[in-house]
């Protein structure tokens, strides 16, 4: 995998925690660094444990499925993408985004909204599982991106509101499918 592929990948799967961290500082009005800090190491280390977890599960299941691996890494990136789009074109409002629970400053809240946004990884951790990959800088890679993106998103959430994350999930969607699209022709064309 490029590590353009790489980055591509990193920051589509760190747009869901983006989205929510905007939600989030936008809910908490004035978010101090230090929240927004802690917010992008809680999803930071959420969202690279996933996809490594779901590479892990992956590998187990790939001998029985090598001949169409192709079609399991587009179905499942590709699924991944158009969700994130749907979701992104649903009629919610900001009470009804994924951050609009996490409105406390609980630690338990925040891991909870971590996991609730890195199942997505997950399932692209078991796509990658049949590609070859090095699993350690792809899940460093989103880690570091959606610590990031998240911290960011916190600081930035009161200026720039919800629609520009809805935005953002539109662009990782489209992402995540062309990357999902890219690998079914990649093999079927081989």
């Amino acid at each position: 995998m490029s590590p353009a592929t790489i980055f591509v990948l990193a920051v589509s799967m760190s747009v869901d925690a983006f989205a929510v961290s905007v939600g989030r500082g936008a809910a908490l009005g004035r978010p101090r660094i230090a929240e927004a800090l802690r917010t992008g190491a809680v999803f930071g280390l959420v969202e690279a444990a996933t996809p490594v977890i779901g590479w892990t599960a992956g590998l187990a299941a790939s001998s029985y499925v090598e001949a169409i691996d192709h079609w399991i890494a587009f179905i499942l990136l590709g699924g991944v993408g158009l969700h994130m789009l749907l979701c992104a074109f649903s009629a919610r409002d900001e009470e009804e985004l994924p951050g609009g629970a996490a409105r406390g400053r609980s630690l338990p809240v925040l891991i909870a909204t971590a996991c609730g946004t890195s199942i997505d990884a997950m399932a692209v951790g078991v796509s990658l599982a049949f590609l070859s990959v090095n699993i350690w800088a792809v899940a460093a890679a989103i880690g570091l991106a959606t610590f990031l993106m998240s911290s960011g998103g916190m600081l930035v959430g009161r200026l720039i509101g919800a629609r520009f994350g809805r935005a953002a999930e539109v662009f990782a969607g489209i992402a995540l499918f062309a990357l999902g699209l890219g690998i079914l022709i990649e093999h079927l064309s081989a």
